[in-house]
């Protein structure tokens, strides 16, 4: 269930977990034919298995993909979404392979109106928490919200 905020309530510093999922062969599959990387570390297992981590992993840009998505459906505003301002100070810290399961910890960390007053903008520190506790990527996204 997501949480729902004004932008006068959101909580700074607070962190919001979503439920967890299981990273599957097909969103491999997926994400390789969606963006036309076929890699060999993502596409062809044999050469995988000469590499240090021994097996194909995901695409880094897959966990932003999804830990954008999975920020959509963790958190609403009580106004609508103007715009996303950006990913910025993106780290890739740990692999992502077909069966890891993942949640997504997301923490508001500024929010401020615009010199407008009718909008405001949500810095959000998202965190790709994989099921041993490690962080596998984490950054910054904000959005531009109607306030």
């Amino acid at each position: 269930m997501p949480y729902t905020f004004s932008f006068e309530d959101l909580p700074l510093d607070q962190p919001f977990e979503s439920p967890a999922r299981t990273l599957s062969e097909a969103e491999l599959v997926m994400f390789s034919m969606l963006t036309g990387d076929w890699g060999a570390i993502h596409a062809d297992e044999e050469f995988a298995k000469t590499t240090p981590l021994g097996r194909r992993m995901f695409h880094g840009t897959f966990g932003i993909a999804l830990a954008i998505g999975m920020s959509a459906t963790l958190l609403h505003f009580t106004t609508p979404v103007i715009a996303a301002l950006g990913v910025r100070e993106w780290s890739y810290r740990a692999p992502l392979f077909v069966g890891d399961t993942v949640h997504l910890r997301m923490t508001i960390v500024e929010k401020r109106r615009t010199s407008a007053g009718n909008r405001g903008i949500v810095s959000r520190r998202l965190q790709l928490v994989k099921h041993d506790g490690s962080v596998a990527q984490e950054g910054f996204a904000d959005l531009m919200i109607a306030v």
